[in-house]
């Protein structure tokens, strides 16, 4: 395996970029110590920026990534999209701006860093992604106008509009779609992904402490800061963050995945994703999604489940909505009824979304003592937290700079020898 210290994450502008060689920033940084709580994919991407920024990283998280009981980030569909994500047609349109330049530093990264390690270590691989619809985009304005803004983006590779796609792969002709476009997207093996990210922050140095923090942030702030010698805390809690952040705002959107083989002896092998958003035409709560996206070389994934303010996760592969998404899927490649399962055949987990918009900013709320917190927010990326990640991480990089140049230098100096 190459070494974690090849290759390094630097902040240029408002990008988070991915580097090879040697990394002076970390060379020559003061001690500097930092709290990340959360151990998904959007707390290790930040904790893997600040170790490069020169940071020294405590994570803390009640799990971590496991094949026998998974994190949220694992159960992603984990499809790179231009926002609003096909999974994401139900959610807020709120604030897009900032998630178009967070997924283009996410996809820029994830770009190179399949060109610097091979798959088989980090499990990114790119791969085209076919967007079908039931009525030409002419008539769909939102869905024509997000197609436009990919075109114009000259950093995404591959695109094509083409109404004919349906005939160029092994879809089911009366699958019903009249109009669709492509492009290159990458895509994550998250079981893998997510034990690699770990294995490389831990290799640049992070201290990873396994715990349950319950309660608002805010009120033991104070103590986390102590306890770790640190100056900051990066709340990455996801949907925890209703209670760490006292937000409640923040709210699950249930999904799920059906797992199967995808080797070709029961039905054309899928090499490429193929997805049809949801259609407004049809109403809010229509289940019109189909999610099909090969995983690895060896497993497919069929999605297409949105369930807003759902707690719980009782569902199982029985379930009348989950056969339901299986139908349609199902309808969509001519023998895919007849795949073989996985071993691992069903997963379901609860994106942590955010009604007003995805959260990445300095905490506003004053400390009991009427001071300025120290806390930096990022939660609220409900389905596209690998899509984000990288972006979001660059601006809780600013934001910390932002908040150090507040801290007088002995304030920052006693919390360091404190903890030596």
């Amino acid at each position: 395996m190459s070494s974690p210290f090849d290759f390094y994450l630097t902040r240029v502008g408002d990008e988070l970029v991915l580097r090879q060689g040697v990394n002076l920033a970390t060379a020559f940084a003061p001690l500097k110590r930092i709290v990340v709580v959360g151990g998904g994919v959007t707390g290790l991407t930040t904790t893997w920026a600040l170790l490069d920024a020169g940071y020294d990283v405590t994570v803390i998280s009640e799990k971590w990534a496991s094949l026998s009981d998974r994190l949220t980030s694992q159960i992603a569909g984990a499809l790179w999209e231009w926002p609003p994500a096909v999974c994401g047609k139900h959610t807020n349109l709120i604030s897009l701006d900032n998630s178009k330049r967070w997924c283009m530093t996410s996809y820029r990264a994830l770009d190179k860093l399949m060109h610097t390690l091979p798959a088989e270590e980090h499990g990114v691989r790119m791969r085209a992604a076919n967007f079908f619809f039931e009525q030409p985009l002419t008539n769909m304005p939102g869905q024509l106008e997000k197609m436009l803004e990919i075109e114009a983006e000259k950093g995404i590779q591959g695109f094509e509009h083409d109404p004919t796609l349906v005939t160029k792969h092994a879809v089911n002709q009366k699958a019903g779609v009249v109009d669709s476009y492509r492009h290159l997207s990458p895509v994550i093996d998250t079981d893998q992904y997510m034990a690699w990210l770990r294995h490389t922050v831990a290799r640049k140095g992070a201290r990873f402490v396994t715990a349950r923090i319950t309660g608002d942030l805010l009120a033991q702030e104070d103590k986390l800061l102590s306890k770790y010698g640190a100056t900051a805390i990066i709340n990455a809690t996801g949907l925890s963050a209703y209670e760490t952040a006292s937000d409640k705002t923040v709210v699950p959107l249930r999904g799920a995945l059906i797992r199967v083989i995808n080797d070709g002896s029961r039905f054309p092998k899928v090499e490429e994703a193929l997805c049809v958003s949801h259609d407004d035409t049809h109403g809010a709560d229509a289940e019109d999604i189909v999610f099909i996206v090969p995983r690895n070389d060896k497993t497919l994934i069929l999605g297409g489940l949105v369930q807003p303010y759902v707690h719980t996760l009782d569902l199982t592969i029985d379930s009348p909505e989950i056969v339901r998404m299986r139908e349609r899927c199902n309808a969509f490649v001519p023998g895919l009824e007849n795949a073989q399962l996985d071993p691992d055949p069903f997963v379901q987990g609860l994106r942590p979304f955010r009604d007003e918009n995805v959260r990445v900013e300095r905490e506003r709320r004053l400390k009991e003592d009427g001071s300025m917190s120290h806390i930096i927010h990022s939660y609220g990326q409900g389905g596209s937290g690998f899509t984000l990640s990288f972006g979001c991480a660059a601006d809780v990089l600013e934001q910390l700079e932002q908040l150090e140049a507040e801290i007088p230098y002995s304030e920052r100096n006693f919390l360091a020898v404190a903890h030596l």
